[in-house]
């Protein structure tokens, strides 16, 4: 029994492409995301930390959205209804339509209880449970303040800079004094120096980016 539990975790990841695991992992932080939302409580925020939200310029059109794709799913079983389709064709787009919702549910939820981070020795930059990057303090080397309202993408690598942009925005810019190395929604790794972020209070954030408390011994 022993044997195979210190061999599946391994023939797991042989088998399946990680992408594939990724994915899978993003369903399973997600549920875990709206359980921490209906309990008003946040993920990976310890006592003394900073939480720096970013949700608020996109929650409100993701719940339009959201609120289009239930209007949709009523209006499909009704028309399915109508026509006279027989009730497994009919459970059948219950089912798909139905996780859909539940996905940009927990998808709305992630961003919302994951917020970033800043205590005294890291900064965690996140993007709901797609992406998740731990930034060492001493490796920072300068903070500003930007407004782009052009971004492309979620979480995109170029040149030596990483984006996490929100709504197509970010509002703050971290340059480092050496590279990072950060992992892509799907897998993909690279090294960042720069990175642009959106903090739903830029101020806020500036200021708790640029304090620098004093490390507690044991903390």
């Amino acid at each position: 029994m022993t044997g195979i539990a210190r061999t599946w975790p391994a023939a797991y990841a042989r088998l399946v492409p990680e992408p594939v695991r990724r994915i899978m992992g993003f369903d399973l932080k997600g549920m875990v995301s709206l359980a921490l939302w209906i309990a008003r409580r946040r993920h990976g925020v310890p006592p003394g930390a900073t939480p720096v939200s970013y949700s608020r310029a996109q929650t409100s059109t993701m719940l339009v959205f959201l609120f289009a794709m239930v209007v949709e799913l009523v209006g499909v079983e009704i028309l399915l209804r109508a026509f006279g389709a027989p009730v497994g064709l009919r459970a059948v787009f219950l089912v798909i339509d139905g996780y859909t919702v539940l996905i940009v549910l927990a998808a709305i939820a992630g961003c919302i209880t994951r917020p970033h981070v800043v205590t005294a020795d890291e900064v965690r930059i996140r993007y709901g449970a797609f992406f998740d990057l731990r930034v060492p303090r001493v490796r920072i080397a300068e903070i500003r303040h930007i407004r782009n309202f052009n971004e492309n993408g979620m979480v995109k690598a170029e040149d030596g800079r990483l984006v996490v942009a929100v709504a197509s925005q970010t509002n703050l810019v971290i340059e480092l004094t050496e590279p990072i190395t950060a992992v892509r929604p799907l897998g993909r790794r690279f090294e960042a120096r720069t990175i642009r972020l959106f903090a739903d209070d830029p101020g806020a954030a500036f200021n708790a980016l640029r304090t620098h408390p004093e490390h507690v011994p044991g903390s």
